[in-house]
């Protein structure tokens, strides 16, 4: 059922008739409100991308007059608990009494060298941030999100890619009424909504910060003088049997995001994972490119990290910013039941710390979202977008 909160409300319904189920869920969210909504967003969960389409119009018929944007994904967040794999809509609504919604949808265009981003709004002085979901098969998502500091300043964004039981080809993606099969959609929140990030990477750091060497592209060659393979081994060596086998199941490397700093520690890092190694080369191949001179970090990832990162970082919001109305939370689909043993994780700690408001979204095949001020394509993390009635937000807590 819907969480009453006049200003943000939620709605879940699970059926395997998704026009049904989106009536069901739509209903919910709209009669939590005190008032018409500003602002729609929607997740679906279906079998069929067709059926999933019919859905998704029938949300957007059922609030004409708001600005309204959605997709589909193989999970959603709704009603403080998340559905995996199962026919399932959720919708989160908000009254934002004087913002400015403008809603987009992005397409690319192939020149001869690139792809270019047609369809960004234009920006403001007063706008807070964005809120973006993209088909990851046909949109140039790391890239864009990497590069557009270039376009759009530091306006921040967040949300995920998009994704479809199917796969391939069955994403959809919703705005004002239009599906779209590929591309990304979106909107700019502006003027007087007080808006916040929370970006939860969950990863622990394992060994020594070290400065890259030697690389060439993706390939870290040296570090702090040594063949990369070299140092990675000495690590893992010297980890208890629990760490190695953290490390076998998915190791990852932190790029620290200020070199300035005098320490480097859990928090100060842009995690990237590794992908794989280069014998003959005693290289390291991350998924990312950095320079020579920059500081990285072995790291690992388990749920109880995961667990205490997320916890920790929305503590530390709410200290600073009291009340919160609702919010919207991007999920790593390889976090829920796979990560945590239960898909409702990440919606119960949102919950537990911020108290019972409104949250909604889905489990996403790829999150967006700040990490020190730099807009960044994340995985196996928690994105949340938080609403305040603080003056003070427009902030961003990272891991």
């Amino acid at each position: 059922m819907a969480l009453l909160t006049g200003r943000f409300a939620d709605g879940l319904a699970v059926g395997s008739d998704l026009i049904t189920t989106a009536e069901t869920a739509t209903r919910q969210a709209l009669s939590g409100l005190a008032g018409p909504p500003d602002l729609v967003c929607f997740f679906i969960c279906g079998d069929d991308p067709d059926e999933v389409s019919r859905a998704g119009l029938r949300v957007m018929k059922m609030a004409p007059d708001s600005a309204v944007i959605g997709c589909s994904a193989t999970g959603v967040i709704g009603d403080g608990q998340g559905v995996e794999i199962s026919p399932a809509v959720s919708v989160w609504a908000a009254t934002l009494d004087g913002a400015r919604l403008t809603t987009f949808a992005l397409d690319t265009l192939r020149t001869d060298d690139r792809f270019v981003v047609v369809g960004l709004p234009e920006r403001s002085s007063d706008d807070h941030a964005a809120i973006l979901f993209v088909d990851p098969y046909s949109f140039p998502t790391e890239g864009f999100v990497e590069r557009s500091q270039e376009v759009l300043g530091d306006l921040p964004l967040i949300g995920g890619l998009a994704n479809a039981i199917q796969g391939r080809g069955a994403v959809r993606l919703f705005a004002d009424g239009e599906v779209h099969t590929e591309g990304a959609v979106g909107v700019l929140l502006s003027g007087p909504v007080n808006i916040s990030t929370v970006v939860s990477q969950g990863c622990r750091p394992i060994g020594p910060t070290m400065a890259v060497t030697a690389v060439e592209d993706n390939l870290l060659l040296e570090l702090a003088g040594q063949p990369a393979l070299a140092r990675l081994e000495e690590i893992v060596s010297a980890l208890d049997e629990d760490d190695r086998d953290l490390v076998a199941s998915g190791l990852q490397i932190g790029v620290a995001m200020n070199e300035y700093a005098e320490r480097h520690e859990r928090g100060d890092f842009l995690i990237r994972g590794v992908l794989g190694i280069d014998p003959e080369r005693e290289a390291v191949a991350i998924g990312d490119v950095v320079e020579i001179g920059r500081t990285v970090r072995f790291q690992v990832r388990d749920a109880a990290t995961a667990d205490e990162d997320l916890y920790e970082l929305l503590d530390a919001h709410r200290e600073e910013f009291g009340r919160v109305d609702g919010a919207l939370l991007f999920s790593c689909n390889g976090r829920g039941s796979a990560m945590f043993g239960s898909a409702d994780h990440d919606a119960v700690a949102v919950r537990d710390t911020l108290g019972p408001i409104s949250v909604a979204g889905f489990f996403a095949a790829g999150e967006v979202g700040p990490v020190a001020g730099q807009n960044h394509v994340h995985g196996f993390t928690a994105s949340v977008l938080v609403f305040s009635t603080h003056p003070g937000a427009d902030h961003t807590y990272d891991q």
